[in-house]
């Protein structure tokens, strides 16, 4: 498809007049060039028109962004308003201020949208120019590009604080407990890991859907949050032979990775050492990822074993760290210099990026981070090309969080074109992915690619030539991971604009999803009353299995029987004001679908307050919802069996027409050549309805699949024919 007709098909129609006008920019190129070959003059024509439409997409973008950072606040101030004042902290107004964030949220997704059509829009525009007139504009234009980066426009900010305003609403502004940043032992339970690509143009939608039901994790509620609070950098070791690249791509027994990493900026005060060990012999062959901290001053001490792990211990023990703690992080330590000294590990490769994960607080049944802006940077002196500066230190001092880095010789960076999104599921206790989860992983918005491991993948491009295996995604990297829109899937709007989460809109989600969890607590509750009238009365025997249900805490305790769905635990209040919430609340909103009415055995309701505002009339949803169904192949085999058998029918008129034209006289030629017309007509007609019914069945059209007039038609001009034929021949 070419890049004009798909910008047609993603512009959003309200901001129509503020896209790039590509298709006049392409005519000017083309027009001139045709005309007179490309001037200076028209060069200097040309350059002020791009640089018009550059200054008029960033100025919209600016324009929106304040909008939306006032928005918020109105948002912000509103639910200061309503935690206040008990008395207007009704359901209705929380549920107005929910959609209200909603409406907003859907508005960042169509702003980052916006920036990437009109970006790329750009950068084939640029591309064009150079490729018809020989200039190298687009190298010389990167200055203007970054003075109004279209590229670097940041959402993170809004969806943070629209996360925060969103799980108050849900916990309609009453307190949890719970720290975001606890969990206790990572290791202590399994995890079932999953790993996919996200296309930049599908990033801020996923983080959307994601943030609808899972609050974004925040650590250090103490601070406002700021963009370089996501900075994740680590540093990897490896030997000059890849001895630990080579074990962790085959899983070898005790392979390792064995990485330094520090959050935020690089005057970060320590960093963390990790260590990750594919089936641990000392964990009875489990796998488990370790680490300890250290100051950053200490680290170049560390790798050197001048200090060692028992002026760790000693360390730890003068802060009243706990004897549990010093213990493993001797036994860690001990194990990392052991690795050092032994294998001669040196640092190889940086990893950055910037996270957001998104999780429940005190809850480590699924968390899900998303990480953008990965970049692969080489910290390695194998060579004299390349030295590390200064020598002999743990990490680049060079090098910040800056992204994308274009003070880096290019050689020495690799940026990684897509997100990586990670799904951790708990599994030790049965964990089940919840619906929307598995909705969104097996959408068009993600690409799996399983085992994907970020140093593999940037050591294998700055040494290949130096590895005896490849990791499997490389061939991934040559396809282009975009799939065509599903319908009713991701964010999408009605014809007046208004959001639809999967085809639904928000409110119907929720009704349905508190639908459900008062019938699963009303089911509950009549399984333990049954239970309870069996037993008499009598205390359950030792070690055997219940259910308890606690009404006014919805609270469920470990037992058989279907799970009863939790009451939303709720979230902290106020903090200093200017969009400084970052408290995370309990959100699992259902996927499944309802719309208003009864329709066809369709059964839904729709419970209105006083203070909700009925749907548009034409936003209302349809009374007939069409079912998605797996086409049978018979079904396109019987359309070809049709189109087969009027060619048959073509062939059998064009064999008698050849008769007549070779072995006839002038009126035998005559009726031979209406025969041929004849045939050609008909077979003409058959491809067309074959592709026609082609059609709708792959896009699944109701309509008639039978011929009405194609028959008669035929008929009438057969018989039509042998008339000709007849007079012709008795005249």
């Amino acid at each position: 498809m070419k890049y004009g007709l798909e910008l047609q098909q993603n512009i959003f129609a309200p901001w129509r007049l503020s896209y790039v006008a590509y298709d006049i920019l392409k005519q000017e190129l083309k027009s001139r060039q045709l005309d007179h070959g490309w001037t200076e003059r028209d060069e200097a024509d040309f350059i002020p028109l791009l640089d018009n439409e550059l200054t008029k997409v960033y100025d919209f973008i600016n324009a929106k962004l304040a909008e939306i950072d006032a928005r918020i606040l109105y948002c912000e101030r509103t639910i200061q308003t309503l935690q206040k004042n008990p008395n207007m902290a009704s359901e209705s107004n929380y549920a107005i201020m929910d959609e209200a964030l909603t409406e907003i949220l859907f508005d960042v997704n169509d702003l980052s949208r916006f920036t990437r059509v009109n970006f790329t829009a750009i950068q084939k525009i640029l591309k064009k120019h150079d490729k018809w007139t020989g200039l190298n504009l687009k190298q010389d234009y990167v200055k203007r590009l970054r003075e109004k980066p279209l590229d670097k426009q940041r959402f993170d900010i809004a969806i943070v604080y629209i996360s925060a305003l969103h799980d108050i609403c849900r916990n309609r502004g009453r307190q949890s407990p719970g720290n975001p940043a606890s969990g206790g032992d990572q290791n202590a339970f399994e995890r079932a890991t999953a790993k996919y690509w996200i296309h930049p143009d599908n990033i801020t939608e996923v983080k959307a859907i994601i943030m609808l039901h899972l609050p974004v994790l925040i650590f250090n509620k103490a601070k406002k949050w700021e963009p370089s609070d996501s900075a994740i950098s680590s540093v990897y070791f490896d030997n000059r032979n890849f001895d630990l690249y080579t074990g962790r791509l085959q899983r070898d027994e005790g392979a390792e990775a064995i990485r330094f990493r520090w959050y935020g900026p690089m005057d970060t005060p320590s960093a963390f050492i990790e260590r990750k060990t594919h089936h641990a012999p000392w964990l009875n062959g489990a796998s488990v990822k370790d680490r300890f901290k250290l100051e950053a001053s200490q680290i170049n001490n560390f790798m050197a074993g001048t200090y060692t792990a028992d002026h760790l211990v000693n360390d730890l023990r003068k802060t009243g760290a706990d004897e549990t703690f010093i213990n493993d992080s001797r036994f860690i330590a001990h194990g990392v210099q052991t690795s050092f000294r032994e294998k001669q590990l040196e640092p190889m490769l940086r990893v950055f990026y910037n996270r957001t994960a998104f999780q429940l607080p005190d809850d480590q049944k699924l968390r899900i981070s998303l990480d953008t802006n990965l970049t692969f940077i080489r910290e390695d002196h194998l060579d004299e090309t390349f030295r590390r500066h200064p020598s002999h230190n743990w990490r680049r001092n060079d090098v910040g969080i800056d992204y994308p880095f274009h003070y880096i010789n290019e050689s020495d960076v690799l940026r990684f074109p897509y997100a990586v999104l990670e799904t951790k599921l708990q599994t030790h206790l049965g964990q089940e992915p919840p619906q929307w989860l598995t909705s969104l992983i097996e959408s068009h918005l993600v690409h799996e690619v399983p085992r994907f491991s970020k140093y593999l993948h940037g050591a294998c491009h700055f040494y290949r030539e130096r590895l005896p295996l490849l990791p499997w995604w490389l061939a991934e990297m040559n396809v282009d991971i975009r799939k065509p829109r599903a319908e009713n899937i991701g964010l999408t709007r009605s014809r007046s604009f208004k959001p639809l989460i999967d085809g639904r809109y928000r409110r119907a989600m929720i009704e349905e999803k508190e639908r459900k969890n008062q019938q699963a607590v009303v089911q509950g509750s009549r399984r333990s009353s049954s239970a309870g009238d069996r037993s008499s009365g009598t205390a359950y025997s030792k070690g055997q299995e219940f259910t308890a249900i606690d009404v006014k805490s919805s609270a469920t305790i470990q037992g058989e029987g279907p799970p009863v769905p939790e009451k939303p635990k709720h979230t902290s209040s106020l903090l200093p004001p200017r969009l400084s919430y970052f408290f995370s609340g309990e959100r699992f909103f259902s996927n499944q679908r309802r719309s208003s009415g009864v329709s066809r055995g369709v059964f839904s309701s729709r419970r209105k307050s006083g203070s909700e505002t009925a749907l548009d009339e034409e936003d209302a949803p349809p009374r007939r919802f069409k079912t998605k169904v797996r086409v049978e192949p018979k079904v396109f085999f019987a359309n070809e069996r049709t189109f087969i058998s009027w060619l048959q029918f073509c062939a059998l008129l064009l064999t008698v027409a050849l008769s007549l034209l070779n072995f006839g006289d002038d009126i035998s030629r005559a009726v031979g050549g209406v025969f041929i017309g004849l045939a050609a007509a008909i077979a003409i007609y058959a491809l067309y309805r074959f592709e026609k019914r082609a059609w709708m069945i792959n896009h699944r059209i109701d309509g008639r699949y039978d011929d009405l007039w194609g028959p008669a038609v035929l008929c009438v001009l057969l018989v039509m024919a042998l008339v000709v034929n007849f007079y012709l021949r008795f005249r």
